[in-house]
């Protein structure tokens, strides 16, 4: 089975600045960090949810933890100084499509205005040798065709959220030819994942979330899309790619790797949510059931591929986990949580052997 691509003895020691870092994607990634003996500084919004895998996995207690929001440049500018970091990942971020037609100009500000609030923060950091911007598989203009998107297809998301995240890549772009083409700048890239799933999440509107959510309350799932196509991976296989790239960066050669970087998984794994949910219900068991529901509130791409073969073919990052894996341990890690669910000790320790299962290339069974 193929390995994880991350190099522990890379970022042992190591001071790493991650925003973001008490949302899903971002305790996973300060976790990971944490287990390979890096130095992690995180800032962030407090969790966006209750509950959260950030305090329901103690993810504060192997970090510096800074509250603070991505739009105020002064506490953000001091924060990353007082990190002391070498590597930068922007993950902090209004994320929700849906929030995005509810909340448009708070969803542009934090998404524009604040990345770019953080670039101009690491222009002032003379230390900081990389920097990976999370954006998102959304930022491409949708194509009609159904076919798999690469780095070089237009940008164009059309809804608050996605247009936010396009933007975003722009500004990237734009700082990293302007400000950082010395030999010695910080090498700046962005990566686009795709519908990422995992223990912990509990975000509105989601697949998983709504899955575990409705499981646990022993009701019927209610499908909003059910022939909607999405490419479907473990945050940890997402990621994996981040932690590879962010070392390639490193690299005597790592401006040829300041670019857009998308980490998907294989054609296989792009399934429909009702693919999703009705492996999930044979998963589950317990008698879980889904449903379709009347109607959908919120415009979305109905069929969104994406193709990762620079990532396979230059970092050499291959998804470790497949949808079915993924699925199980995702599910696996929400029956946990159920069962004990105010058990810190036991959540931060079942989220941590998930990542050394992960790294190790295992794969285990379902709880």
């Amino acid at each position: 089975m193929t390995r994880a691509s991350a190099n522990p003895s890379f970022w042992t020691g190591r001071d790493v600045f991650v925003t973001g870092h008490t949302g899903f994607k971002g305790a996973w990634l300060s976790l990971w960090l944490q287990q390979m003996g890096a130095n992690v500084t995180g800032f962030s919004l407090a969790p966006p949810t209750t509950p959260n895998l950030f305090e329901a996995a103690q993810v504060a207690h192997g970090m510096t933890s800074v509250l603070g929001d991505i739009r105020d440049y002064e506490l953000l500018a001091t924060a990353l100084a007082k990190s002391r970091a070498s590597i930068v990942f922007h993950l902090a971020a209004q994320s929700i499509v849906s929030e995005g037609y509810r909340l448009a100009r708070e969803t542009f500000a934090t998404n524009l205005t604040g990345t770019v609030n953080l670039l101009d923060t690491i222009r002032e950091c003379e230390n900081i040798q990389a920097a990976v911007v999370i954006t998102s598989d959304k930022c491409y203009a949708p194509s009609g065709s159904g076919t798999a998107l690469i780095e070089a297809d237009p940008l164009g998301g059309k809804d608050p959220y996605s247009a936010s995240k396009s933007c975003a890549e722009i500004a990237v772009a734009s700082w990293r030819h302007s400000f950082f083409v010395e030999s010695d700048a910080c090498r700046i890239a962005t990566a686009r994942a795709g519908n990422v799933i995992g223990g912990g999440d509990w975000s509105v509107h989601r697949l998983l979330p709504d899955i575990a959510r409705a499981f646990i309350a022993k009701e019927a799932l209610k499908l909003r899309m059910p022939n909607a196509i999405r490419p479907w991976q473990h945050v940890l296989d997402a990621l994996g790619g981040y932690l590879q790239l962010a070392e390639r960066l490193c690299a005597e050669d790592g401006g040829n790797f300041a670019r857009a970087w998308n980490f998907g998984p294989a054609a296989a794994d792009h399934l429909t949510a009702q693919q999703v949910a009705e492996r999930c219900v044979k998963l589950w068991g317990e008698s879980a059931s889904i449903e379709f529901a009347g109607n959908n509130f919120q415009q979305e791409t109905h069929s969104l591929r994406l193709d990762a073969t620079q990532a396979r073919e230059l970092l050499n990052w291959h998804p470790v986990w497949s949808a079915d894996e993924a699925l199980r341990h995702t599910l696996s890690w929400y029956r946990q949580w159920r069962d004990a669910p105010t058990d810190a000790h036991l959540i931060n320790r079942m989220t941590l052997s998930q990542i050394s299962e992960y790294s190790a290339g295992n794969v285990s069974p379902l709880h």
